[in-house]
């Protein structure tokens, strides 16, 4: 007979967690109780406190005050070692990863029990069980963000935990691979393992967890079963209201803006992609979507576009009539390209200059040039064109004055945004825009892209979130193994057709069926 719920000691029991910093209470009383074998969501909007709260059962930061239980028994965690050896295991949004060592060599630092020989046949065998491709050979320096984040996956699944802390883990899997994930997920509960799962896709919750605890402005908002709510309840419990619809008005685009023709280039990177006879048009007042699962050469296709990487034959990028294939990024800037990274903190940012210096990566608005000898920088003026975009992008910040590195990464994400958007772009090309952004932030972010298509401005979109595209776009391309499949009209695409295509399943002309074998 099944044990009852009400009888089982907690597998994790946090009780009146407080946290501070000096300029906010991020933890403010919370308690959460997870049951052995539970999948357990926390649910809250950028800057609610989960982060922190993650970190505390985890041993990176202190409460400073309350007490934590595991498996009944109180517990004082000090630091993630002391957290794995009372299996307790965690893939951070963030990366933890050292990027002058290989990929082996990083998982190897949380088994020091094994040997690398061991670790290393271990990473290849959890990573085809669970469809993650991974070298373990390959320096993480090579690496893509999400495949970044499988290498966090696979090095938590090997510790065996007794609870596993999952943050944003569907982020860079295809629609097919979060369903074997969910599989696996499933079956490590039902072996008692229990499940920490925090995501901004609602659905997702509802899908897999059993229990919800939200949490809002650093409170418990409140505790649920996702499976009997709907999204427009847990949006209400989360952020105190429903997202706007988004209305995507049907229009003829206009001239091209991007014109990407018969683009082909080796790949820089020991373990980096070959772009293969990429063909791409974006014209004005439309959205273009890039779908695919990460390490496919989006990284190496966005170098390219954006500028960094100017090894693109002549004639094979165009914005305009202009051919921009050999043009650096801040003569592209000057013609109205701007870009949006993945990667937030190292190149959409500077982590330790506050968010007003911040502006001065892209825009040159607050500095005057009297001479070639340097410029002038305007603060004031500076200082108050950050502000403006705090308060127009609704960033959780202490100001202008905030370094980088101090925000959530959904609130330092929503500021990237801002600022490029602000800028009036002519050509916006835009990475895993709403990666980790809560579903308030994640809509008014997907407005503003549509507020610039109807003003004209050609949007490219690289995302690995299908709802994202299949919500915004006008039509679609998929990127598999450094090719880009033919554009689809929105209008005929599907999830499964999508996700078909993320494996490279599409018609080829013969020279392509070639190069692909």
């Amino acid at each position: 007979m099944e044990t009852s719920k009400s009888m089982l000691v907690p597998r994790l029991q946090m009780a009146h967690i407080t946290k501070r910093y000096p300029s906010v209470l991020a933890n403010d009383d919370v308690s959460l109780t997870v049951l052995p074998g539970e999948i357990h969501a926390v649910l809250g909007e950028n800057g609610a406190g989960k982060s922190t709260l993650m970190k505390i059962i985890y041993g990176t930061l202190r409460p400073d005050a309350g007490q934590m239980f595991l498996n009944g028994r109180l517990v004082h965690i000090r630091n993630p070692q002391e957290a794995r050896a009372q299996g307790i295991g965690m893939v951070f949004q963030h990366f933890n990863l050292f990027e002058t060592m290989t990929v082996a060599e990083n998982v190897w630092l949380g088994l020091a029990r094994d040997t690398l020989q061991q670790v290393t046949a271990s990473i290849s065998a959890k990573a085809a069980e669970y469809g993650l491709e991974l070298d373990p050979q390959r320096p993480v320096h090579t690496l893509s963000v999400g495949e970044m984040q499988r290498v966090e996956i696979i090095r938590a699944l090997l510790t065996r935990p007794q609870l596993l802390i999952l943050d944003e883990p569907t982020s860079v899997l295809t629609p097919q691979a979060v369903q074997k994930l969910f599989v696996v997920l499933k079956k490590l509960a039902s072996e008692g393992c229990s499940i920490l799962y925090i995501s901004h896709k609602l659905h997702e919750i509802r899908a897999l967890c059993d229990a919800c605890t939200v949490l809002r402005g650093g409170r418990v908002a409140g505790v649920c079963n996702p499976k009997q709510e709907t999204n427009a309840s847990l949006s209400r419990l989360m952020i105190g209201s429903e997202p706007p619809e988004l209305r995507r008005e049907e229009r003829q685009p206009g001239a091209p803006v991007l014109q990407v023709s018969g683009l082909s280039l080796a790949h820089e990177d020991q373990f980096g992609v070959d772009l293969h006879n990429i063909q791409l048009r974006v014209c004005a007042g439309e959205v273009v979507g890039i779908a695919g699962v990460s390490g496919n050469g989006q990284k190496e296709l966005l170098a390219v576009l954006s500028g960094e990487d100017t090894r693109a034959p002549q004639g094979s990028i165009q914005m305009g009539p202009v051919d921009v294939s050999t043009l650096h990024p801040g003569g592209r800037r000057a013609m109205g390209l701007h870009f949006v990274p993945e990667d937030r903190l190292g190149r959409g940012v500077v982590p330790t200059m506050s968010l007003a210096q911040n502006l001065l990566l892209t825009r040159e608005e607050a500095v005057s040039w009297p001479g070639l000898a340097g410029g002038w920088i305007h603060v004031r003026q500076l200082m108050e064109h950050a502000r403006r975009l705090i308060d127009q992008f609704n960033v959780k910040a202490g100001g202008p004055n905030s370094l980088a590195k101090s925000l959530s990464g959904g609130n330092l994400q929503k500021y990237i945004v801002g600022r490029e958007i602000d800028a009036q772009p002519r050509l916006l090309i835009m990475s895993q825009p709403t990666w980790g952004v809560d579903v308030g932030a994640a809509a008014q972010i997907r407005a503003e892209m549509l507020a610039l298509r109807k003003a004209g401005c050609a949007v490219l979109v690289v995302s690995e979130e299908l709802d994202e595209l299949f919500e915004i776009c006008d039509r679609l391309h998929v990127i598999s193994r450094g090719q880009l499949s033919p554009s689809m009209p929105m209008a005929q695409a599907t999830v499964e057709q999508i996700g078909a295509w993320m494996s490279g399943l599409w018609e080829r002309s013969p020279d392509e069926e070639v190069r692909h074998a």
